[in-house]
């Protein structure tokens, strides 16, 4: 049988509020205590998850907890946000309902943390696959990226989310996502400004210059110190546990995963320098003659680096910050800034700046992860934002205001969808329904958003109105209409009873929210309202040359002057929040409420002032109280029948019945008053938690008797099984013994029976061997005796012949040495002869030489040295010449005979470059004009691609044909060559690539001195046909592939359906023809070639970016191109 747990067994307090006993502050925080003292961080209440923030990593968030809550009953293990996030995903994938959870609480609490818990525990549950993974792996890399931009230190968290945060993620039928849609909600953009003593401004102006390369800094017109900037703190700069030039890499690989191009980063970080550099530029006064103050720049260096950081003159933004243009039906007037206003203009263009890159930066991560497939998605969102704020100090200002309004809004959609689940419910288990009392919020709501008389249309209508407009004017208006408002409070009100209330300043009222009063002074409500930003400011960004400066300021476009006031930033939000609610009432709720325990941000400490003050405001009692207003509990049948089957004999072991019959015979066997519970259609309701902590404690005592019970019985089959064990083993234990003593006996029996033989036949042999040795010896005595005879014999007759022979050898020799001594003697006297014959004829040959020599002396010395020396260089020239045969004529033979003498170094040189002068003649001499063209047309694809184009010198031994298709032979083209009037100089069948999925369409491509077309394979209709003069550039990558893009020229004709990208086997051919046709026209431009590994393409009305990696496609040796997201193509080249 299955052991089945639950979330009442081993538990610490109460894990779920919902049955806490008695009810009360004190209760419910000790209980939160208790709870946290042990490592237990999450609680319930009824579906609700209260998570407390540990300062620290808690071994709670491994992959054996994800698989331990996966696909589990949502109080079947101890609370924990896993439970909550599987609930919501499993209410999604099989009940088709969409899902939505909340995450509130105040700055520290934790909620992005648990944003990234939900959002990891859906990754790590829902399907596989390579789409799959990469559609998540996006999902997670856009936090790092938001975090950067979005988030920043303050003195209650390190990693503060300063703006709110709403994020659809989109599931197709099966449960994997398919992409998400964010929706980002009131940036505290007056932090670029100003931050609060011992906060940091954004973390991305760190991150940037700690993180940031010396070359990239340079660029940016930056430097690493953080004290050259007035926009950053100081105090705070560096941040303990905080690694900001990590920080910076990890942003950095977040936004290449999430889909974002290195044109598109390097844009961002220049808009982030620019506000580093727009927070230096400070003004000094400049009297003028009518006697008003006009604002001048003081250094210009900076206003000069951030110009060249966004492309605008210098001149222009200057200007902006000197004077204001107003616009009045036709009239315009133009004013000068004194040196606040200027300050003001130039802190409103950084606030501006950097909160439209920052709804940039969101609109592209949606372009990158948002849902490709049109059908019906499944959705869940995930909302973290902001909690109640309340400073002690009275600090609170606009911000504080809109957000608790936020949070009143989230307040009133909480209680309604929580009766509305409760009432379901009830009605879906037949169970009377009786009306629950609790605080409406709505009034607290209408006081704020009432279209007539609520705060923000006042505010607006202020801010809207001619004349003086003050802080103090709108709190008068506030007195004189809200007065009497129940939940509005103001020393200056018409209301008597707060005339004399010393704790309400002159210049501040005060709202009784749901969640508590809460003092909000009045001073920046009608300047943070306005979030005015010159006009001026406006069309100068919109002049800029940056890529993002004309989507940013879109209203500074001189065409659409559009004299209407821009909405103010309270409608906006108000607008915002009115859809967001309308998303979620659409959607089932699932809640997190986040608490942190203590304001030192450490581990250990519980505060209960602070917890408590957290518990007010979250609403956490009046939560509890309206899921006990009816049953405090209810649980299945089937789960009830299970865990409490012990209680009655009748229904233990095993219930045979239905599920509900046998819970009615277990509770009237425990004798349960039938007004603690009801029956539902599925479940039993319990009333009180009294019963069910009765029910656990009578069978924690069941469980100790069948525990007893369980010992008991397997005590007894212990000593059973071990006694049989024994006995078998006796058995088996003597019957090898009694196998072992038999085989023994038989062994020694065996051993002295071959002992008694081996004696025996030792004898027998030893008898034998004795007479065969003695018949043996006497054999071997004959034969010796026989044999001595013998040599005895043979030895007198060998000294007999011995003699004979020695005296026939002396006779021998003595006539030998005789005739040596006679043949000596006649060599000697032959010898001697000889000598005194040559000894004569040398004499007279001397004598001859001797006259000769005399007769010619007188001749030889007038005429033999020159005729000797003309001889001997006539024989040297001969031989030089004859060596000069074997140079070739090739005129690529380098090869030339080495000097022989010294005395022709002049004549060598010269001769040399003299043949080569006349067979490169000789070689030119055999060139025909067609020839000609195509050696020159070699050359210039050298001069072009040599050193540059992997592919280059594989096309070298190759020919350029230029009708590789035979377009004037082939009949099928007929129609084609009839549409083209001009010659053709290249016909070839190339790839045209899709941008939606990377794979090739076969064109034709044909080429003319005065355009290119391309047409269809199979009919030869003509698809397009461009004019040269049209062609911008040429694109093509540095590695061994066929791509290249033909780029148009912005406004042309041919520009409207985009640039073209094309893959042929030809690329070199094609290139130099094109441009060679732009070098030789005289009434065009010459055509511009890009060699680059990375280049953008424009198709229709989107940028692509065409990337080319090195690594082996799949499908072979050649290039492959694959679409990786909707601004990235992707081209594997095979290495080489």
């Amino acid at each position: 049988m299955e052991v089945k747990t639950s979330l009442l067994d081993n538990m610490i307090g109460v894990g779920d509020m919902v049955l806490l006993e008695p009810l009360n502050e004190d209760s419910f925080i000790e209980n939160l205590r208790n709870r946290f003292d042990h490592n237990e961080i999450y609680t319930y209440i009824g579906s609700v998850v209260i998570s407390m923030n540990p300062y620290r990593s808690l071994p709670i968030y491994t992959p054996q907890k994800v698989e331990e809550y996966r696909n589990r009953n949502f109080y079947e293990l101890s609370p924990h946000i896993y439970a909550l996030a599987d609930e919501a995903y499993r209410s999604l994938r099989d009940q088709d309902k969409d899902q939505c959870i909340l995450i509130t609480g105040e700055s520290g609490a934790g909620k992005t943390e648990a944003s990234k818990l939900v959002m990891s525990y859906v990754a790590a549950v829902c399907g596989k696959g390579q789409e799959v993974n990469k559609v998540k792996e996006q999902l997670l890399q856009s936090n790092p990226v938001l975090e950067a931009f979005g988030n920043a230190k303050t003195m209650r968290n390190d990693n503060s989310s300063r703006f709110g945060k709403y994020m659809d993620i989109e599931f197709d039928f099966k449960g994997d996502p398919l992409g998400g849609v964010i929706s980002n909600y009131l940036l505290e953009k007056s932090r670029v400004c100003k931050q609060p003593r011992g906060e940091r401004n954004f973390h991305i102006f760190y991150q940037l210059l700690s993180g940031a390369s010396d070359d990239t800094l340079m660029k940016l017109k930056l430097d690493r110190d953080f004290s050259k900037y007035n926009y950053l703190s100081l105090d705070s700069a560096n941040v303990n546990g905080l690694d900001d030039a990590a920080s910076f890499r990890t942003v950095r690989n977040a936004m290449q995963i999430v889909g974002f191009m290195e044109a598109e980063v390097q844009s961002v970080l220049e808009l982030v320098a620019a506000v580093l550099k727009l927070g230096n530029i400070e003004f000094k006064p400049e009297s003028r003659i009518n006697g008003f103050d006009e604002s001048r720049v003081k250094d210009k260096n900076d206003l000069k680096e951030m110009c060249e950081l966004l492309g605008i003159e210098q001149s222009v933004l200057e200007r902006a910050f000197s004077y204001r243009t107003v616009e009045a039906k036709m009239e315009k007037m133009s004013t000068t800034l004194n040196v606040a206003q200027a300050y003001y203009a130039r802190d409103a263009l950084a606030k501006n700046l950097y909160s439209r890159l920052f709804s940039w930066l969101v609109t592209r991560i949606n372009e990158s992860i948002k849902a490709q497939a049109k059908t019906r998605h499944k959705v869940m969102g995930v909302l973290d934002i902001y909690g109640f704020e309340i400073f002690e100090d009275g600090d609170n200002s606009f911000e504080q205001f809109i957000i608790n309004y936020c949070n009143e809004k989230l307040q009133q959609i909480f209680i309604e969808l929580t009766l509305r689940e409760e009432q379901e419910e009830y009605i879906r288990e037949d169970i009377e329904w009786t009306n629950i009392e609790y605080f409406n919020n709505a009034v607290i709501c209408d006081l704020i958003e009432n279209n007539q008389n609520g705060i923000l249309a006042m505010l607006d209508e202020e801010c809207l109105r001619p004349g003086t407009v003050t802080d103090d004017t709108f709190l008068d208006k506030l007195n004189t209409i809200c007065a009497e408002h129940q939940h509005f409070e103001s020393r200056l009100s018409k209301n008597s009873k707060f005339l004399t209330d010393h704790s309400l300043p002159h210049s501040c009222f005060r709202i009784q929210h749901y969640a508590g009063k809460v003092l909000y002074r009045v001073e920046g409500f009608v300047d943070k309202n306005n979030d005015l930003l010159y006009r001026d400011l406006s069309q100068a960004m919109y002049k800029a040359t940056h890529s993002l400066m004309r989507q940013l300021f879109p209203e500074g476009n001189p065409a659409k002057v559009n004299l209407k006031r821009p909405p103010t930033a309270g409608f906006q939000f108000k607008a915002s929040v009115g859809v967001l609610m309308k998303n979620l009432q659409t959607k089932n709720p699932n809640y997190i409420r986040c608490i942190k325990p203590n304001d030192k941000k450490v581990a250990h400490i519980f505060t209960d002032s602070l917890v408590c003050h957290q518990v007010r405001y979250l609403g956490l009692m009046e939560n509890v109280r309206v899921r006990r207003a009816g049953y405090a509990f209810r649980q299945p049948y089937e789960s009830c029948l299970e865990r409490y089957k012990m209680l009655c004999k009748k229904t233990w072991p095993q219930w045979r019945g239905p599920t509900r019959d046998g819970v009615e015979v277990l509770l009237t066997d425990c004798s349960v008053p039938s007004e603690e519970f009801a029956y539902g259609r599925s479940k039993i309701f319990i009333r009180n938690p009294r019963t069910l902590f009765t029910l656990e404690e009578r069978r924690r005592a069941c469980l100790e008797d069948l525990a007893t019970l369980i010992q008991k019985i397997y005590r007894g089959w212990k000593s059973r099984t071990h006694f049989l064990l024994l006995k078998k083993s006796q058995v088996v234990v003597a019957a090898w013994y009694r196998r072992y003593a038999q085989q023994n006996k038989y062994q020694k029996i065996k051993s002295a029976t071959l002992v008694m033989q081996s004696f025996i036949r030792g004898w027998k042999a030893r008898n034998i061997l004795r007479q065969l040795k003695y018949e043996k010896r006497c054999k071997e005595a004959v034969t010796t005796i026989a044999a001595y005879w013998h040599g005895t014999q043979a030895r007198m007759e060998l000294r007999r012949l011995k003699t004979e022979a020695r005296n026939k050898r002396a006779v021998s020799v003595i006539w030998a040495y005789w005739q040596g001594t006679k043949a000596r003697r006649e060599l000697r006297r032959l010898k001697e002869e000889a000598r005194r014959k040559h000894a004569v004829a040398i004499i007279w040959a001397y004598w001859l030489g001797l006259q000769v020599r005399r007769e010619y002396r007188k001749f030889f010395r007038a005429n033999a040295g020159k005729k000797i020396y003309d001889f001997t260089i006539q024989r040297i020239m001969q031989k030089y010449f004859l060596g000069l045969k074997t140079t070739t004529m090739s005129p690529m033979d380098n090869t030339w005979p080495t000097q022989p003498y010294g005395f022709l170094e002049g004549a060598h040189t010269e001769l040399r470059r003299i043949f080569h002068l006349w067979r490169c003649k000789k070689y030119r001499g055999q060139f025909t004009e067609e020839k000609k063209s195509v050696y020159e047309e070699k050359l210039e694809a050298s001069e072009i691609f040599k050193d540059k184009k992997a592919l280059y010198p594989s096309s070298v031994s190759q020919p350029f044909k230029g009708d590789y298709l035979e377009i004037q032979k082939n009949p099928k083209y007929q129609k084609l060559n009839g549409a083209v009037e001009e010659k053709v100089l290249l016909a070839d069948l190339v790839n045209k690539i899709n941008r939606a999925n990377g794979k090739g369409s076969p064109r034709l491509f044909l080429l003319t001195k005065s355009n290119f077309v391309l047409a269809d394979q199979k009919t030869g209709q003509v698809k397009a046909s461009v004019p040269l003069p049209d062609l911008a550039s040429v694109s093509v990558s540095t590695q061994s592939d066929g791509f290249f893009a033909l780029k148009l020229k912005e406004g042309s004709a041919s520009a409207s359906k985009g640039d073209f990208l094309l893959s042929s086997e030809h690329l070199i051919e094609i290139i130099t023809k094109l441009h060679r046709i732009g070098t030789t026209a005289a009434d065009r431009d010459q055509i511009n070639i890009d060699i680059s590994d990375e280049f953008l393409v424009q198709f229709k009305q989107d940028k692509v970016c065409v990337k080319f990696i090195q690594g082996g496609p799949k499908n072979g040796n050649s290039a492959a191109c694959k679409r990786k997201n909707n601004r990235l193509l992707e081209v594997s080249v095979p290495s080489p």
